[in-house]
């Protein structure tokens, strides 16, 4: 008995060769991307053109920076006849090193630079003690007294120094410190203390609270987790903040000047202003000499530790 196979009524049997597609597939439409948003050659084309204005922003910016420093090393090497042209030039004719030696001659600057160093470097290392176990609080610790506490540290940077002077002077004459490098130190980390609490602050914040937790599980206690799992990923945060306290401390006139009286105990900064006459005329080269002898420490110093700035903070930090 032969057995018919018929298709059913309104079906239509498949052509020779033909491909039946799968049950839910889409026929893709010929030049069209899922989630395109445009050409890719135009996105490329803008992001190229993003990252080129970056580049030509940040290029100017360094110019900017750069071109008085270059103005100040051009001036101190120029001999007294180059100085007094009319037709100034950036590279000196005849370099000459008198300026410095002229600078020495009419004023303390070793002396100066001592005095300057022994501030500087006492405020950035009292401010950085104070402010780092500070800034953990603030940042582990998020009450309404903390965010008053943070509140009142970024207004206090507004307050103008003259503000200031005359309660502070009194202040310090009262603990007889005034005319004292020790005074002009405290009165230093006072001033850098509330920047620097709030650097660190935004430091403490980006280690996970999660290491702090594991080290809790493992049976440490709070100081023991302070000292070997925070403290070692704050280390560039903490140089960062110490530089920008040395660099504040360094460059600072008004308060030196105010504060010490005494010839011997006077900074870099209020010694620079010795180079200008009673009517304001100024001794430019060695002015500049002196200028950019006070310049060379604070470039030094970062050039050193830029890599400690500039290193990522928590990297190493998480290992499988």
């Amino acid at each position: 008995m032969t057995v018919s196979r018929t298709p059913a009524r309104g079906s239509r049997a498949p052509a020779r060769g033909s491909r039946t597609p799968a049950r839910g597939s889409r026929t893709p439409v010929r030049g069209s991307r899922s989630g395109s948003r445009g050409p890719a050659p135009a996105r490329r084309g803008r992001r190229a053109a993003a990252r080129a204005g970056q580049y030509l922003a940040l290029l100017c910016y360094l110019l900017f920076l750069l071109l008085p420093f270059l103005w100040l090393v051009s001036t101190a090497f120029k001999p007294p006849r180059e100085l007094a042209s009319i037709d100034p030039t950036w590279v000196p004719h005849d370099p000459t090193l008198a300026n410095f030696r002229a600078a020495f001659d009419e004023q303390p600057l070793l002396r100066s630079a001592a005095n300057s160093l022994l501030a500087a470097a006492g405020a950035a290392l009292l401010a950085v003690v104070v402010a780092t176990p500070m800034a953990y609080v603030l940042a582990r610790f998020r009450t309404r007294l903390a965010r008053a506490a943070t509140g009142w540290v970024v207004v206090s940077q507004a307050f103008p120094l003259v503000l200031v002077i005359i309660p502070l002077f009194l202040l310090l004459k009262a603990l007889h410190l005034v005319n004292s490098l020790g005074g002009l130190t405290l009165v230093y980390v006072v001033w850098s203390l509330p920047f620097a609490l709030w650097m660190l602050t935004g430091y403490v914040r980006a280690v996970p609270a999660e290491l702090e937790e594991a080290a809790a599980v493992d049976g440490a206690g709070r100081v023991r987790t302070l000292v070997s799992v925070t403290a070692p990923l704050l280390v560039p945060g903490i140089v960062a903040t110490g530089l920008f306290a040395f660099i504040t401390a360094w460059n600072e006139f008004f308060f030196a000047l105010v504060l010490l009286k005494s010839p011997e105990k006077q900074t870099m900064p209020v010694v620079l202003t010795h180079f200008l006459g009673a009517e304001g005329a100024a001794d430019l080269g060695p002015l500049a000499a002196a200028a950019l002898l006070a310049t060379v420490p604070s470039l030094l110093l970062f050039a050193v530790i830029q890599r400690r700035i500039t290193g990522g903070m928590l990297a190493g930090a998480v290992k499988s």
